[in-house]
C-alpha cells in the first residue's frame, strides 16, 4: 500500500507501508533529487564535458514517481540540452498517484503538462516529451536488462540495498556500467562499502561525495 508521506523539509513522497520504504529521503524529496542525480550526475557531468554537442544519454535506474526525470527535463529546458532518457520500472504508478505529491507546483508549474506526459507515455518506446527530451520507459527488470544503447550518466536509483538487495548485487550493477561510455557517470545515494568495492571491482573509479540532507556520504564513480 502506498501512503503520502511528508518529508523534513515539507516536500512530499510515497510511503511503501509494505516495506516501509519511502521513494525519496524522508528528509526531503526534491532536495534529495537536486543533490544526488542532477548537481553530482548531470551538472557536475556537464561542468567535465563542456564542448559536449551531441544528445546526452542517461539510464535511470528506478522511474517511481518520475521526479528525477522532471528535474532532468527542466535542465534540458534552461540549458538547451538534447537529451534521451531511458528508465526502467516494474511497478509503475499512475499520474493520479503522483499529482497530490505537488512536485510540479514546487519545481514550476509550466511543466505540468510535461510531467502528465511523461506518465501517460506508452511504455517499451522512446516518447518526444519535448523537442529535446525523448523518454523511453522499459517495464522490465534490472534482472533481464540489456541494451545496446551506450550512455553518458546512469542514475542508480532503486529502493535501499536493505530493501532490495537483488538489485544492488555487482551482476546486475554490471548490466549498467556495461552500457556506460568512457568517461561516463554513473550515480547513487547510497554509500555502502560493499558497493564501492563492486564498483572498483567492474573498473570504475570511485568518489566518496558527502551525502545529501544530512547523510554522511554518497557515491559517484566513472568509467575509465
Amino acid at each position: 500500500m502506498l501512503t503520502l508521506y511528508t518529508t523534513t523539509d515539507g516536500s512530499k513522497t510515497l510511503l511503501n507501508t509494505a516495506l516501509n520504504e519511502t521513494y525519496h529521503s524522508r528528509n526531503g524529496s526534491i532536495a534529495e533529487s537536486l543533490y544526488v542525480f542532477l548537481q553530482a550526475g548531470l551538472h557536475d557531468w556537464l561542468s567535465e564535458n563542456p564542448n559536449f554537442q551531441d544528445t546526452i544519454r542517461i539510464l535511470e535506474i528506478g522511474f517511481g514517481t518520475g521526479l528525477n526525470a522532471l528535474l532532468t527535463l527542466q535542465s534540458a529546458l534552461q540549458k538547451n540540452l538534447s537529451i534521451y532518457y531511458q528508465t526502467l520500472e516494474i511497478y509503475p504508478l499512475t499520474y493520479e498517484q503522483i499529482k497530490p505529491l505537488g512536485y510540479v507546483e514546487q519545481v514550476d508549474s509550466h511543466l505540468e503538462t510535461y510531467f502528465e506526459a511523461m506518465h501517460q507515455a506508452e511504455w517499451d518506446k522512446p516518447v518526444p516529451i519535448a523537442d529535446n527530451f525523448v523518454l523511453e520507459k522499459r517495464k522490465i527488470a534490472l534482472q533481464a536488462y540489456q541494451s545496446d544503447a551506450i550512455f553518458d550518466i546512469v542514475y542508480f536509483d532503486a529502493f535501499a540495498p536493505n530493501v532490495q538487495p537483488e538489485l544492488w548485487e555487482i551482476e546486475q550493477i554490471r548490466r549498467t556500467t556495461n552500457a556506460m561510455r568512457k568517461g561516463a557517470f554513473w550515480v547513487t545515494y547510497s554509500a555502502k562499502g560493499q558497493l564501492r568495492r563492486d564498483l572498483k571491482t567492474l573498473g570504475l573509479q570511485v568518489e566518496k561525495l558527502p551525502g545529501a540532507l544530512g547523510k554522511r556520504e554518497m557515491t559517484r564513480a566513472r568509467k575509465m
